[in-house]
């Protein structure tokens, strides 16, 4: 469900949009502190946050630059509410990231209408339509902080095996299905075993890439590959399962056989020397150890001096390398789909 937060000491905001109908059926939290705050965008992701910069103990400023600077958060449309009606204030409240500025006292229609126009605009905004998660920008924004850093990371790229045959057969509503599941999986193991501020980006297609630490990589992986095998098998039909397989139709328009769709995890720990590039090249060949391990899951650690002569088949290795003639982050990761075709997962 879509959350609207608000930020305020008095409750009036709260109870005007709690009162009215018409916003989608949002659910409205209001908090009263910034540091409340960015814990809450941080863990439920909400569609809309107002900020009434007048509430004492507030900095609206220091508190939208904070958001702003999150990978999870910097997507979401803010709401200025204050006091000061004067040119500098307003122009710096833009310049920090508000995207839209009220001063008190305020016509109430006026909010309610910038808050169904900002609500409408996260429908329309650079999400995945389908998941409804960030990628692009966003996705590497959240790898870069990560780099920057100095914490330890891990990045975890997901894929499913086999998609394509399943999609032909069963149709790209049940498809889409199976994507939505694996959406929903990612968002609720990161929710209950992951860190507060891991990423969750949905790359395109089949492929999803969770940021998270060397901690926390393990127990995502474990429950998220437990949670994929039980609950897929209610989009198949009885009798594919029974055997193992589906019927289905070869490039050539012969009839084949398929296995049922797998789950890969390629899992690239803490590379402390590498760049955004070379990032997305070893999170490539990590997905490509994953697709010919036995358990699904293949780790690229920092103590391991990496080659392309880990990954066997050519179109792998050549899908590693086209990392380097991409541009961004999101080029990178999506030229490897491309070239993914051929990668069958071997048991």
């Amino acid at each position: 469900m879509s959350s609207i937060l608000v930020i305020e000491d008095e409750k009036t905001i709260t109870s005007l949009l709690m009162e009215k109908p018409g916003l989608g059926g949002c659910q409205v939290t209001m908090l009263l502190n910034g540091s409340a705050a960015v814990e809450f965008a941080l863990r439920e992701i909400p569609s809309l946050i107002i900020i009434d910069f007048a509430s004492p103990g507030i900095d609206g400023y220091a508190l939208v630059e904070e958001l702003r600077d999150l990978p999870k958060c910097m997507h979401i449309p803010v709401i200025a509410i204050s006091d000061e009606d004067d040119l500098d204030a307003k122009v710096r409240a833009y310049e920090v990231g508000v995207d839209c500025y009220l001063v008190h006292p305020y016509a109430e229609l006026e909010l309610l209408a910038l808050v169904r126009r900002q609500l409408r605009r996260v429908q329309q905004a650079s999400l995945s339509p389908l998941t409804q998660l960030p990628g692009g920008l966003q996705l590497e924004q959240a790898i870069d902080d990560k780099l920057r850093s100095m914490q330890p990371w891990s990045i975890l790229y997901l894929d499913l095996d086999n998609f394509k045959a399943f999609n032909d057969v069963y149709g790209f509503l049940i498809g889409n299905d199976m994507i939505q599941l694996l959406s929903r999986i990612c968002q609720s193991v990161v929710y209950q075993y992951g860190n507060s501020d891991d990423f969750v980006g949905h790359i395109g297609g089949d492929d999803f890439l969770i940021v998270t630490t060397p901690d926390r990589d393990e127990k995502l992986c474990k429950e998220i590959l437990r949670l994929y095998q039980d609950e897929s098998q209610s989009l198949y039909r009885q009798e594919d399962l029974e055997r193992g397989k589906i019927s289905g139709i070869d490039r050539n328009g012969k009839p084949c056989e398929f296995p049922l769709v797998t789950l890969s995890i390629g899992v690239v720990r803490d590379q402390r020397s590498a760049g955004i590039d070379e990032i997305g090249s070893l999170t490539a060949a990590a997905k490509c150890g994953a697709k010919r391990s036995s358990d699904s899951v293949f780790e690229i650690s920092p103590r391991e001096k990496y080659s392309l002569d880990h990954c066997s088949c050519s179109s792998a290795r050549s899908s590693v390398l086209a990392f380097a003639q991409s541009g961004t982050m999101e080029q990178k990761l999506r030229s490897f789909i491309q070239l993914d075709g051929s990668l069958v997962k071997q048991t």
